[in-house]
This record gives structure tokens, C-alpha cells and sequence, in this order.
């Protein structure tokens, strides 16, 4: 096959080169094969994906892919939702999207509600 390493953001085998840089089709990460992976890449085999098993990674957009009540407002998010710009965080509770809904400000959303925009 080819003689390149796996994605170190999701263990694809497909990746191939792209100018000095390395990519994956599956997931789109770039990166140097020449810099020594950081220790948050060789730790993070928990990769966050949405509802659909594509990755996510910080600065994506997503949409809701079903209505959401937020506890505590009174308020339900709605389906079709575009969220744009997420953080992703560990969390232990499961909740490991951070972002900003316009109208609503910040909240913590779950990657099986949404689906990469």
C-alpha cells in the first residue's frame, strides 16, 4: 500500500502526502511528519465524532440534529440549528462540545446531537 503513517487524529491508513505536509481523506488532518508527535496526540485515542462518525475538531461548524430543551432557561434549541466555531473539551459528564449560540450565549452540547456543517 503506501509507506506512510497513519493519522494520528483518527488511525486512518489512507493518508498521503500534500506538499511538505501529510493529510487524511478521512477526516482532514494535516500535519508534519517530521515534528515528533506531541503527547496530547500519542494520549488522545478518543477522538470526538458527531451523530454521522465524522470527526469534529475545534473550530468546526455544526448543526442540531434534533430539538433540544436547555435546562434551567425554559428555552429548546431548535433543529437545523447552526452552531459555528465549536471547542472541544474533556468532560466527564459527557458534554464535550463548548460554543456560543447566538441569541442564547454559551452552553455545552453533546456530539451525538449534532452533525458536522
Amino acid at each position: 500500500m503506501n509507506d506512510h503513517p497513519p493519522c494520528p487524529a483518527c488511525a486512518s491508513e489512507y493518508t498521503y502526502q500534500s506538499g511538505p505536509l501529510l493529510t487524511c481523506p478521512d477526516c482532514g488532518h494535516e500535519w508534519n511528519p517530521n515534528d515528533a508527535p506531541s503527547e496530547n496526540d500519542a494520549n488522545s485515542a478518543e477522538t470526538v465524532k458527531d451523530a454521522h462518525g465524522n470527526v469534529l475538531q475545534s473550530g468546526d461548524s455544526v448543526k442540531l440534529i434534533k430539538d433540544l430543551k436547555v435546562k434551567g432557561s425554559g428555552l429548546t434549541l431548535k433543529i437545523g440549528t447552526k452552531i459555528k466555531n465549536i471547542r472541544l473539551v474533556d468532560s466527564h459528564d459527557g458534554h464535550n462540545i463548548d460554543c456560543r449560540v447566538d441569541g442564547m450565549g454559551q452552553i455545552k452540547l453533546k456530539a451525538e446531537f449534532v452533525k458536522k456543517d
